[in-house]
C-alpha cells in the first residue's frame, strides 16, 4: 500500500504519452503539444521511473510501446476523459436547445462519439439531432440551413478560417499487388458513387494527361471499396487509413490526389449557445492533442 501511496499518475504525462501514440513519435507529439521535444520526453521519463517500469521501447526493430505501455494507454484514455469531464461538469451550466449536426459514416466511430456522448451528459437539456450522409450531401445540407454543423472530409485546399481542422491525410491512387494492367487501354476505376467529392474529381481532373478510366465497380461504403481493391478488380481512390497490406499506392501513372481534412463546419449566421459550446468543446480536444482520432 505504502509502494502505491507514493507513485502518481500525472495528468500532463499521459496527455503525452496519449500524444506520442496520436502522432507516431516524441518529435510530432511535441509540436501537437506546442512543447519542445526534451519536455515530452521528460515527462514521460518521469512517469517511467515513478511507476517502476519502461512505456516507451527504444528498442530497435520494435513496437513504438512496450507492454505495459500499450496497457497504460488504455488506462490513460479513461482517465483523461473522466478527468476532463469532471472539469466541465463543475462549470455550472444552464445550456437548453437544439443542435442539428451531420456526420459523416466515419466520424460515427470516432473520438467525437466520446465527445458527445461527455456533452450530452453534462447538458441534458440540449437535444442534438444528428444525420449521416456523405460528406457532399452535408455541406449542401448546411449550405440549405437544414444542419447547424457538419463533420465532413474535405480537401485541404477547400479548408475556410472557421472550420475546425480536427486531422489531415493523404489520398491516394491504390490498387491489389496482384492486379496488372495494360496502360494503352482504359484503367478499371473503382468508384464511390456519386455524391463523393473523389469521384467527382477522379473523373475530372484524374483523367488529365491522357489517361481514361473506366468505371467497373460502384459502392457508396469504404469497406465496399477496399473489399474490390484487396480482390483486384481494379484501382481506387482511398485515404491512409484504408490502404492495406496487400495493396500497393501507384505512383506516376495518374495526376496526383490533393490532401484530405476533416473538419467541423458551422452554418452560417447561426447563433446558438449550445452549438458553441460544443464547438469549443471539440476544438479544446484538438488543441490538447493536435488531432482526433478516427477508426479504420
Amino acid at each position: 500500500m505504502t509502494d502505491i501511496n507514493s507513485r502518481r499518475l500525472d495528468i500532463d504525462a499521459l496527455r503525452a504519452i496519449r500524444a506520442v501514440k496520436l502522432h507516431g513519435g516524441v518529435t510530432r507529439a511535441a509540436d501537437a503539444l506546442g512543447l519542445t521535444q526534451s519536455a515530452v520526453s521528460h515527462k514521460i521519463k518521469r512517469l517511467e521511473t515513478s511507476l517502476g517500469c519502461e512505456i516507451l521501447n527504444r528498442r530497435p526493430g520494435g513496437g513504438m510501446f512496450t507492454s505495459d505501455g500499450e496497457k497504460l494507454l488504455e488506462y490513460a484514455a479513461k482517465i483523461l476523459a473522466l478527468h476532463d469531464e469532471a472539469l466541465v461538469s463543475l462549470a455550472k451550466s444552464d445550456l437548453a436547445g437544439r443542435i442539428m449536426l451531420g456526420l459523416t459514416e466515419d466520424t460515427t466511430c470516432s473520438d467525437l462519439s466520446r465527445i458527445l456522448g461527455r456533452f450530452h451528459r453534462l447538458h441534458p437539456q440540449v437535444t442534438v439531432r444528428t444525420k449521416v450522409r456523405m460528406s457532399l450531401v452535408l455541406r449542401s445540407m448546411l449550405e440549405r440551413g437544414e444542419l447547424d454543423m457538419a463533420m465532413v472530409q474535405v480537401f485541404s485546399h477547400e479548408i475556410r478560417p472557421t472550420d475546425v481542422v480536427l486531422f489531415r491525410e493523404d489520398l491516394h491512387w491504390v490498387k491489389s499487388r496482384e492486379l496488372s494492367f495494360s496502360r494503352q487501354g482504359p484503367i478499371p476505376f473503382l468508384s464511390f458513387d456519386d455524391d463523393c467529392f473523389y469521384r467527382r474529381w477522379a473523373i475530372d481532373i484524374g483523367q488529365d494527361g491522357g489517361v481514361e478510366l473506366e468505371t467497373l465497380f460502384e459502392c457508396s461504403s469504404a469497406a465496399g471499396i477496399v473489399a474490390a481493391v484487396s480482390a483486384g478488380l481494379g484501382v481506387a481512390l482511398l485515404s491512409d487509413r484504408h490502404i492495406l497490406k496487400d495493396m500497393e499506392v501507384i505512383d506516376g501513372l495518374l495526376p496526383e490526389p490533393p490532401g484530405l481534412a476533416y473538419i467541423v463546419r458551422r452554418a452560417k449566421k447561426v447563433r446558438n449557445p449550445a452549438l458553441d459550446s460544443l464547438i469549443s468543446d471539440i476544438a479544446s480536444e484538438v488543441s490538447r492533442y493536435g488531432r482526433l482520432t478516427l477508426a479504420s
